[in-house]
């Protein structure tokens, strides 16, 4: 669904070829989408044409708190099982090593888009691989080891570059500066804006829930996936 939120700042906007796409790794519903976006453009063989700018829409900083597992739990399971070639599985290991924050893969995402790691596709590619590792291999992202080793398994990303900047506290001030960008452009996670002028919030996607998020489960109302191919031809010739 298109929608018409206030143009991105001039900080936020996106150049012609690029998906700029505010969010958070912790949410299941932006998963969803960058798993949905990242499959329809290679299917489309635009893997070179379109790439996605990642944007941070930390929201343990909105809620000042972070999401309760129960309700990534609830939400993982719908959307895990309504899209299966996700992967994903219930969190297998203790619940002490359940990702308690999101901050750190947030500013590794930010980090990546250095020349020295990879730049843009380094940093989409480590954001693909770190909400595949916490959803679909009950993986620890939020701890630095951790973090690392998937960074370690990315072609695209150079890990040893991306340790020497987190080490100076690279991507921490771009998170917390999209952070405030994110305030007065985007709806929630995933927002998604265009060149052209395109934004729109959870693609494709409408949702309602059965009660309160805390007592209640996320239903999926509609779902219509052909939205990805309007944002590609648009991103494509913004």
């Amino acid at each position: 669904m298109t929608t018409s939120a206030t143009a991105p700042s001039a900080h936020a906007a996106p150049p012609p070829g690029v998906v700029v796409f505010y969010s958070d790794i912790g949410c299941p519903w932006a998963s969803l989408a960058v798993h949905r976006l990242r499959r329809r453009r290679s299917e489309r063989g635009l893997d070179d044409a379109v790439r996605i700018d990642h944007r941070a829409f930390p929201l343990e900083l909105f809620n000042e708190q972070v999401t309760p597992k129960t309700i990534v739990d609830s939400e993982t399971a719908v959307v895990g099982s309504h899209e299966p070639d996700l992967g994903w599985q219930p969190w297998r290991r203790m619940e002490r090593e359940y990702p308690g924050t999101t901050l750190l893969p947030l500013e590794a995402v930010q980090a990546a888009k250095a020349d020295s790691v990879g730049g843009l596709r380094a940093s989409e590619d480590l954001d693909a691989a770190l909400r595949s590792a916490w959803y679909g291999a009950s993986r620890s992202i939020h701890l630095y080891a951790e973090l690392l080793a998937v960074a370690g398994e990315v072609a695209s990303v150079d890990a040893g570059a991306l340790d020497g900047l987190l080490r100076t506290g690279a991507g921490r001030a771009e998170v917390f500066a999209q952070w405030e960008d994110a305030k007065g452009v985007a709806q929630g996670s995933p927002h998604l804006f265009l060149a052209d002028g395109m934004s729109v919030h959870n693609p494709g996607i409408e949702l309602e829930w059965t009660a309160a998020q805390v007592h209640g489960m996320p239903r999926i109302v509609s779902d219509d996936p052909t939205v990805y191919d309007e944002i590609l031809d648009r991103a494509g010739t913004s």
